[in-house]
Parts: structure tokens; C-alpha cells; sequence
């Protein structure tokens, strides 16, 4: 099922990457006990998060010096999510988010919260648009893993391919602390 109290994930996922310490703490316990301080960094260490109602066509903008990621949110109990369900709406709105974002320089976010996910980090994230050649998102963005597409050319996340959200947040955090290297 996508989208069942899909406001409540856009909620959960701001409160996180917003460094609120409650929800920070709760998500941290069900990471494995090496990656728990990493990601509880965020209560320090937040992104303003800014949520794209109306026209935008996104969920949340993710702000942070050097770095800004519009990002679209997505939930379902199953691993996998077509964007030719909902009459094909999604896969209008992914190109649409391509189409946004290629011309500034920047990258859409997918992040994918795992409904009933036990033992596993319930967010992964993966990133769609063309890869700036230069500097922090560029840098950041080569690691995460593309939205999938089918042979008809349909977008398609994997869940368990999606980069787990912990990591990314200690990704960026290493990043923004020592700088990507230059030239990207």
C-alpha cells in the first residue's frame, strides 16, 4: 500500500533530518549500536528541512551549508514500488523533478520509508537527475543509488537497494567536516 498516512512519513522523515531529539533518539535504537552516534549527530548538527507544499511538487528541501536536496517521499509495505501504479502519476512526477533540478545543478532525493520494516532501518534513500561533475552534492550524490527504471523506461524503487538513510547522514557528515575533494 503507498501512501496510507503518508503524511505522517513526511513528518517523521522532517523530524529526523531536523535534528529533533525525541525522534532522533527513536529511529537511533533501531540502528546497530556503531552507527547509533553517527546519526544522533543530527540533534547538533540539523538540516533546516522545509516542507514543498502546493505547486513545488515535492515533499521536503532539505537545507545545510553547501548543500540543498529537494526530496520526495515515498511509503509501502512492499519492497518494491512502481511508478506506474496511480495511472502512471509518479512517473510524470519524476520527470518533472528531473526536468526541475537538471537546470540549477541540483539532485531529487527519493526516500523510501519501509512500512512494518523489523530489524532494518525503516528509510533508504536513492537519487534521480544528472550528477553535478563538482562540488558537496555531486560528491554526496555518487554514492547513493539511482531510482531504477524498467525496460519501458518506468521508474521503480528497490528498497533494498536504497542507501540506508544512517548512512547518508554519516556520509554527509564526514563530508561537510573535511570538504569533498576538489574538483568534485
Amino acid at each position: 500500500m503507498v501512501g496510507h498516512g503518508f503524511g505522517d512519513y513526511e513528518r517523521e522523515l522532517r523530524s529526523l533530518l531536523s535534528g529533533d531529539r525525541a525522534a532522533v533518539r527513536s529511529y537511533a535504537r533501531s540502528l546497530p549500536p556503531p552507527a547509533r552516534p553517527g546519526f544522533e549527530k543530527l540533534i547538533d548538527e540539523p538540516f533546516l528541512v522545509i516542507r514543498g507544499a502546493g505547486s513545488l511538487g515535492l515533499d521536503l528541501v532539505a537545507l545545510r551549508k553547501e548543500f540543498a536536496f529537494p526530496i520526495e517521499v515515498k511509503a509501502s509495505s512492499e519492497p518494491v514500488i512502481r511508478f506506474t501504479s496511480a495511472s502512471g502519476r509518479a512517473n510524470q512526477q519524476l520527470a518533472a523533478h528531473r526536468r526541475a533540478v537538471e537546470r540549477v545543478g541540483l539532485m531529487v532525493l527519493y526516500a523510501y520509508r519501509r512500512l512494518g520494516a523489523r530489524r532494518e532501518e525503516a528509510w533508504r534513500l536513492f537519487a534521480t537527475g544528472a550528477i553535478p561533475e563538482r562540488g558537496m552534492v555531486g560528491y554526496v550524490c555518487r554514492s547513493l543509488p539511482p531510482v531504477s527504471a524498467t525496460r519501458e523506461g518506468n521508474g521503480i524503487l528497490r528498497w533494498e537497494e536504497g542507501m540506508p538513510l544512517s548512512r547518508f547522514v554519516e556520509r554527509f557528515q564526514y563530508l561537510s567536516t573535511r570538504g569533498a575533494p576538489v574538483g568534485g
